[in-house]
């Protein structure tokens, strides 16, 4: 008896505090599943499973037959073992987020809202924004998330990378600018082309066997030396995959355009050319879009006209004008630079509203009263005659004086405007007046100083008049046929509510409350909250970060509304020279004007998308200029102490806003001297753990710069009150 309770206790101690059968059929059943499509035997489960254990060792094999023969994993002849659960296979987008793994964004078609994370030795050497299929594993990993490995790569998102060369004796590398590019890419010595060290160099990948840890390139194109102005702005450009120049062939098309407008075309449009018209752009400009003309009728009711470029006439379908614009889809408007999508000829010539010239035109002309209701809307082909230029601050000028060239009329449309927006905003529309910083910049590009653009009353007159034209174009096509007209829309979602609960959360940080709770109208709390914010040091973050937890404006012929605008239906009609989808809309418009059946959708909706993916390059890419001078503004700077605001706290440092500049740069944990600092998640927080001391989001501080990376658009920074540090560039 004594020996049998003996053993008992013994499996016991042995089941109980090592592992017993059902922990260790739930642990292999595990395994297999998430190594679908793989057979093996129970030794190599054994040691895949690290089970050291002699009694669980032993266990293993009997335990694979038992599953098998209840039908929870298959069983080959050889004694080989694999699951028989079906994974899920999705395709998606990656975000190749660290070096250490990625998440991969499923395709809305799979209708799976949670993103899968894979391990960087699953990704099968994809990269950043890659399209992949994968395989989504049955079971959740140790991460409590979804995870999964890449089956293959559906497409490259792109094959070239802008870096700084590293040349050693017998080989070379190529450092990648684009932080989300973990690898470092191998380059012979053979394929340099003419490269010399350090400088920046484009990359083109040509070959990336399975077993090798990093790809191999040759060198395309060869930028400079790396911090120079241009070969800054080169490497961006390259980055982003923005086009140096235009296809010899698509300038010599453009330049066959006639420059005359025949009598003919001007028969087939009404003529405006005798009413007073004229274009407000910045100071800067070369395209001119939009004109506005002024007019009192015989009825004392007021004609107000918005005349758009009517690109249209010169860009053909299925012409190579066409094809360049549909590329590009948007011009670009880089910190020194415009990357135009339509040639100078046209961008700046044929097509632009210039002074004293006839052009042609495609208008929305409005009859209004005096408390800027419309009673009568006309649509249509036209030809215009701008009579006066003018640039913003001019504009402004004769306002305020009450006096120069058409002071009157721009009073008076300037009162109309005032009362379009406030019924804009009465109905719901969000006030997002974001901070826009601008340069100046000497012949070199060196950044001389900065400032904060000022939104005045005529650039608010400018963007009443086309969200009217915009918002009229959009009604008139959905009313026509009850929404079944084929159409290019620009619709804004109403916002997620979780992340503005997030966002609600963060700016009650700053001591402000966003009320979202039932009931609460969400953009009169937000109107609200940008009130209060205005010209306080946290407006910059609030406003940037209000704006990300938005739902993302964007193209498509689905006729949905425009949370941000208040409309109910909304297009972009008025900068088809600067804007593919504007084209889109002339095109179908005159369709339409001229009794054409609408088209099917699917054509239209693949443009809407692209054009989409296309202004969020747009929009990246000029944020990184903007970035890149901001650092390099900074590494020019005084060595001083400058007002900051705590804009994030993670673990591993804290990111402040320069309140003077508005550049934001981080100081490291690690460079942290005077103390060791916890990270408080829960309430975003770092707390030292012997003083106390708490460094918490939207706090004011002092900082001062240590060091600016040019090539990574970063800046260091440490806190004002530590021992100063040589400044580092």
């Amino acid at each position: 008896m004594g020996r049998k309770s003996n053993n008992q206790g013994q499996q016991g101690r042995k089941s109980g505090k090592v592992i017993d059968a059902a922990q260790l059929a739930k642990k292999v059943l595990n395994f297999l599943d998430n190594n679908y499509g793989k057979e093996f035997n129970a030794k190599q489960i054994i040691k895949k499973l690290e089970i050291r254990d002699s009694i669980a060792k032993g266990g293993v094999e009997p335990m694979l037959h038992k599953l098998a023969a209840a039908g929870n994993i298959s069983k080959s002849p050889r004694n080989y073992f694999a699951s028989v659960k079906e994974p899920e296979f999705i395709e998606g987008e990656v975000d190749f987020v660290n070096p250490r793994f990625a998440f991969i964004k499923p395709d809305s078609k799979h209708g799976l809202e949670e993103d899968v994370l894979i391990k960087e030795a699953d990704l099968k050497h994809a990269l950043d924004g890659d399209k992949v299929r994968i395989m989504v594993y049955p079971v959740k990993g140790s991460t409590g998330r979804l995870e999964g490995k890449v089956l293959e790569i559906v497409s490259r998102s792109r094959d070239e990378f802008v870096g700084r060369v590293e040349i050693s004796p017998r080989f070379a590398f190529v450092v990648p600018d684009f932080k989300k590019m973990h690898y470092d890419i191998f380059v012979h010595r053979g394929d340099l082309g003419g490269a010399e060290h350090n400088q920046k160099v484009v990359v083109k990948l040509s070959d990336w066997r399975e077993d090798d840890k990093n790809p191999t390139g040759k060198v395309t194109r060869v930028l400079g030396k790396a911090g120079e102005h241009e070969v800054e702005i080169h490497s961006i450009m390259a980055e982003f995959g923005l086009p140096f120049e235009y296809p010899q062939e698509v300038e010599d098309e453009a330049n066959l355009i006639p420059e005359e407008i025949s009598p003919e075309e001007i028969k087939n449009r009404r003529d405006m050319r005798d009413i007073p018209t004229f274009t407000i752009d910045p100071a800067d400009a070369k395209d001119f879009d939009d004109a506005i003309s002024y007019r009192v009728l015989d009825n004392g009711n007021l004609e107000i006209g918005v005349h758009i470029a009517d690109v249209t006439h010169y860009v053909k379908p299925k012409t190579k004008l066409e094809k360049e614009a549909y590329e590009r889809a948007t011009s670009v408007y880089l910190v020194d630079r415009t990357i135009p999508m339509l040639p100078e000829r046209l961008s700046n010539g044929l097509c632009s509203l210039r002074p004293n010239e006839d052009k042609l035109t495609f208008s929305c002309v409005f009859e209004m009263d005096e408390n800027a209701d419309v009673l009568n809307t006309w649509i249509g082909r036209t030809v215009t005659h701008s009579d006066r230029r003018f640039a913003y601050e001019e504009g402004q000028e004769n306002i305020d004086k009450q006096e120069g060239d058409f002071y009157q009329e721009l009073t008076l449309l300037n009162g109309l405007a005032k009362k379009l927006r406030k019924r804009r905003f009465d109905k719901g529309a969000v006030n997002f007046e974001t901070v826009e910083v601008k340069f100046k910049l000497d012949e070199k590009g060196k950044p001389l100083g900065l400032f904060v653009k000022e939104r005045k009353d005529i650039h608010k007159l400018i963007e009443e008049f086309m969200l009217l034209a915009n918002r009229t174009v959009a009604e008139y096509v959905f009313n026509k046929n009850k929404g079944k007209d084929t159409f290019v829309y620009r619709i804004h979602d109403h916002p997620d509510v979780e992340r503005l609960e997030t966002f609600a959360n963060f700016a009650k940080k700053f001591g402000h409350e966003l009320k979202i709770g039932e009931g609460t109208r969400i953009s009169m709390a937000l109107n609200k909250l940008m009130e209060e914010i205005l010209g306080k040091p946290e407006q910059n973050v609030l406003e940037q970060l209000a704006i990300r937890s938005m739902a993302k404006a964007k193209y498509t012929t689905e006729a949905k509304g425009h949370f941000g605008l208040a409309f109910q239906h909304y297009t972009h009609f008025t900068s088809p020279i600067r804007r593919y989808p504007d084209m889109m809309v002339h095109r179908l418009l005159q369709h339409y004007l001229d009794g054409g059946k609408s088209p099917e959708a699917e054509t239209w909706e693949d443009k809407c998308l692209h054009s989409s993916e296309r202004e969020k390059r747009a929009a990246d890419s000029e944020r990184a200029s903007i970035k890149y001078k901001q650092v390099e503004f900074m590494s020019l700077a005084e060595e001083k102490d400058y007002d900051g605001i705590v804009t994030g706290v993670t673990e591993w440092g804290v990111f402040v806003e320069i309140t003077e500049t508005k550049c934001e740069g981080m100081i490291r944990v690690q460079d942290m001297k005077d103390d060791y600092y916890q990270f408080d998640e829960k309430n975003m927080r770092l707390i030292g753990t012997r003083n106390k001391k708490m460094i918490t989001l939207g706090e004011k501080v002092m900082v001062r710069v240590v060091a600016t990376d040019i090539d990574r658009r970063t800046i260091d920074l440490e806190f004002a009150d530590n021992e100063p540090r040589n400044k580092r560039r």
